[in-house]
């Protein structure tokens, strides 16, 4: 697909799409564009901020407009936050795409992101919301993928050295 990111890295809150995708980035020297990043540049201001200030739906609708707009970048690896997949033009305008899927269970993810309160949709009981989002994005998350890379226990050189060889095989 000409105009395509090379790759979009999706998953849930904790998985390390961020540092995934950076070291996709650098390990094939692409350009990395991770959508959270692009929106608090957009919004002049934090995540957590514009869901406290603006709510979700303005969010989601920033969200949306990043990802739509990264998504026609050629060769780029791609991060997505978490819940962008659930939007219904994400959704659709992700088929097609080469899409890792970068799954962890709650252990590990409580490890990573300590279920702290910079994370807006996890800071009212954060074990039982996480378990909750993703029963619900699980299966939007399978249904995306044309890769999918188990995170548990492994570290994030593991994670892009199994994701690279997975890319290459495809």
């Amino acid at each position: 697909m000409s105009g395509a990111p090379f790759v979009v890295v999706i998953g849930p809150p904790g998985v390390g799409k961020s540092t995934v995708a950076r070291g996709l980035a650098e390990r094939l020297g692409r350009r990395l564009v991770d959508t959270d990043a692009l929106v608090e540049e957009r919004e002049g201001r934090s995540i957590s901020d514009v869901f406290v200030e603006s709510g979700e739906d303005h969010f989601r609708a920033a969200e949306r407009e990043a990802v739509l707009d990264s998504l026609g970048e050629d060769g780029i690896v791609l991060a997505l936050g978490g819940g962008a997949p659930m939007i219904p033009d994400v959704t659709r305008a992700l088929v097609g795409h080469t899409v890792l899927f970068l799954d962890v269970g709650i252990a590990d993810a409580a490890k990573r992101i300590g279920f702290d309160k910079s994370r807006p949709l996890l800071s009212v009981n954060p074990r039982q919301s996480w378990i909750k989002t993703m029963e619900a994005r699980r299966p939007t998350y399978e249904s995306l993928a044309t890769h999918r890379v188990d995170t548990a226990g492994r570290g994030a050189d593991e994670v892009v050295a199994e994701a690279l060889t997975r890319l290459e095989d495809a």
